[in-house]
């Protein structure tokens, strides 16, 4: 199908019933409220997390300037992902939790729209750029810090409803 949002080939919405490349038509949506919360996990040593968690690094606040560069992206998200639609945003929070346990930080973002499409896209663009910005401020002192992980935690509104990632669960069951 095309242009009508529905699902084209191979059951991805992104292709037409040809296999091309296509920008779904959501203008027959109705707006409503959606949010969408991902998170990242930023693993490293915890010499560099404790300079983290002080505000000891060379290159400053941490967390303030990977906030900033996460709602950003946010805000940027269909200049970076080319199939993706402009949202009007209401708001985007980036938060941090230094996870002494893990040897991480763990960023998370929540997105609110409200328009005819979800914010998944929005929130995973904030806490990957977020992420991206704290090992760029880490860099210096650890080249080893590693993004681990990036998922998409939950979603609601729209036509498909409410998606809720369970804890300690598989990230992505994978077909044989």
């Amino acid at each position: 199908m095309t242009g009508d949002g529905g699902v084209g080939e191979g059951g991805l919405s992104h292709l037409d019933e040809h296999g091309h490349a296509r920008m779904v038509d959501v203008g027959e949506k109705g707006v409503t409220r959606r949010e969408a919360r991902a998170e990242a996990l930023i693993r490293m040593s915890r010499s560099t997390l404790e300079l983290v968690a002080a505000g000891g690094l060379p290159k400053g606040d941490v967390f303030s300037t990977a906030r900033i560069a996460g709602i950003s992206a946010a805000k940027k998200t269909p200049e970076l992902i080319p199939l993706t639609h402009p949202l009007r945003i209401d708001s985007v929070s980036v938060e941090f939790d230094i996870d002494e346990e893990e040897g991480a930080v763990r960023v998370t973002s929540t997105v609110v729209v409200t328009d005819r499409t979800g914010a998944e896209m929005e929130a995973l663009t904030a806490v990957a750029t977020a992420a991206l910005t704290i090992y760029d401020m880490c860099k210096a002192v650890e080249r080893g810090v590693e993004v681990a992980s990036l998922r998409l935690l939950y979603k609601s509104g729209g036509k498909s409803g409410t998606y809720q990632a369970r804890p300690g669960a598989p990230r992505v069951p994978r077909e044989e």
